[in-house]
């Protein structure tokens, strides 16, 4: 049912013309409509995918790059794409939980969810399990590089409006959530939104949705941190969820998941040894200290940290590792790796002073930790060596090595642990359902946190994954800890 047909841009224009109105005809009884997305696409060469089982989805089929996995149709790839969609099913299983708890209830029913997020094979089952629930959705990509092309032909097929294909360009990125939001006779009333974007699109040219948007859940800290903005101006008009800040956030997705995803990503891309090699980590949070920092460490590299936090500071140095200003490692250095969440993190003099080869990639959500606009002058040449990985070439012939254009490595050049990432969708899940269900006046124009009981929730939802038992305190040790002996165990400032 997942499966879609795809279009070689080689294709003649009488043969896609044909395949395309075999496809109007195998619809006919829904619904059609078909916008062109802009027609700018800068030197991209894109395969498209037309879905017209939903009411007006775009998405490609192809990659990015030149693709050398042409020979692979893509209505095969389609199939094996709705394959690796039921692995992650298996490796989601509070998602799977929820939705077999929902089947008497439905109680997202009436919710309009619009997404931003990374579309990929986990987001599909948090999608449909979202649907499952009683929502319609309709979604976009947060990245214009992490987008799973199959994953999202796959859900158009299956009847969501997704609007996404690997390689956006910026004008497709905001044309993309444009489409999602602005379409006559249908007006979301919750946002799911991964870095704010979406968020700002609907305050900048759409702000009288917020009088019928419920509330907003972000998942990134780039995204909590416009919220909190907001909320700080008085120009916060609903109530919004930061999962960032949840335990289950922080102490799972942004620590096992960055932990595996940043040496997948590394490897894919360059096919570099971590041993003996110097890196520097910019920043030292749960991404940076238990991620990265303790990936490469066990992988035998040097790994020298930068922080502006004396508290994370001290965490560096007490987990052996020296605490530097980048320009004082950044001529020696092998790997320099940004996980800030800031802007301007490393600037055009220290890619000017870095050394031959060097290789510069960024985990924050955000594409501003690194300058690439500095990068793009005539002096310097750019030359693509593979999906994802640039040589930017100066005058003398020193060259650096740019993966994913600035942006979030392991999502754009690697995959990342659904497990982990079935944390994170349940919290986004759970977050959804609180804030759409919650009475008149529970929630102000102001960024909550959730609420502990629901972090032990999601985490007990796991736990049979692993045979694991819980020890259960007696109604002695519960009055002695002053709890209730389901919990919660921990206060709400816990982190």
């Amino acid at each position: 049912a997942r499966a879609t047909l795809g279009f070689s841009c080689t294709k003649t224009f009488h043969n896609v013309l044909l395949a395309y109105l075999s496809l109007q005809i195998q619809f006919a009884d829904q619904k059609q409509e078909f916008s062109k997305r802009p027609s700018k696409i800068g030197r991209r060469s894109l395969s498209r995918s037309i879905s017209q089982s939903s009411t007006d989805s775009y998405s490609s089929a192809a990659s990015y790059t030149d693709s050398s996995d042409d020979e692979t149709s893509p209505r095969d790839k389609q199939q094996k794409n709705s394959k690796e969609i039921e692995i992650a099913e298996q490796e989601m299983p509070a998602l799977m939980a929820l939705r077999k708890r929902a089947q008497g209830e439905k109680p997202l029913a009436g919710a309009k969810v619009v997404g931003c997020t990374h579309i990929t094979a986990q987001t599909a089952v948090l999608m449909e399990t979202l649907s499952a629930l009683g929502a319609q959705c309709r979604w976009a990509a947060c990245n214009i590089y992490s987008t799973q092309n199959e994953v999202a032909a796959a859900l158009a097929e299956g009847g969501f409006s997704v609007f996404a294909w690997k390689g956006e360009s910026e004008d497709d990125f905001w044309w993309c959530i444009d489409r999602c939001v602005n379409v006559e006779g249908w007006q979301p009333n919750m946002i799911l939104d991964d870095g704010g974007d979406l968020t700002h699109w609907i305050y900048k040219k759409y702000p009288n949705m917020f009088k019928k948007i419920k509330g907003i859940v972000e998942e990134s800290v780039t995204g909590v941190h416009r919220l909190y903005q907001l909320s700080k101006a008085g120009k916060l008009c609903v109530p919004a969820m930061n999962v960032n800040d949840s335990v289950t956030k922080q102490k799972f997705d942004n620590l096992y998941c960055c932990r595996e995803s940043i040496l997948d990503g590394l490897k894919r891309t360059t096919d570099v040894m971590f041993g003996g090699k110097q890196v520097v980590v910019c920043g030292y949070g749960e991404v940076s200290r238990k991620g990265c920092c303790a990936a490469l460490k066990a992988m035998g590299s040097i790994v020298y940290v930068t922080e502006i936090d004396p508290i994370c500071a001290l965490q560096a140095c007490m987990d052996g590792f020296r605490l530097v200003k980048l320009n004082e490692v950044i001529r020696q250095v092998d790997i320099v790796i940004t996980c800030t969440g800031n802007k301007n993190v490393v600037v055009r003099e220290n890619l000017d002073r870095m050394k031959n080869g060097c290789i510069v990639c960024n985990m924050g959500h955000s594409n501003t930790e690194i300058d690439v606009a500095s990068l793009r002058t005539p002096e310097l040449t750019w030359e693509r060596v593979r999906s994802q990985v640039d040589h930017v070439i100066w005058p003398d012939g020193k060259r650096i090595v740019l993966l994913a254009e600035g942006r979030l490595l392991n999502l754009s050049c690697s995959t990342v642990p659904t497990f982990v990432l079935s944390i994170t969708a349940t919290t986004q899940a759970l977050a959804l359902i609180e804030l759409y269900n919650a009475p008149e006046g529970r929630y102000k124009q102001d960024v909550y946190l959730l609420p502990k009981k629901m972090d032990e929730y999601v985490a007990s939802l796991h736990l049979p994954t692993f045979d694991a038992h819980l020890t259960e305190l007696s109604d002695e040790q519960a009055k002695y800890l002053g709890l209730n002996k389901n919990g919660p165990f921990k206060p709400n400032y816990y982190r």
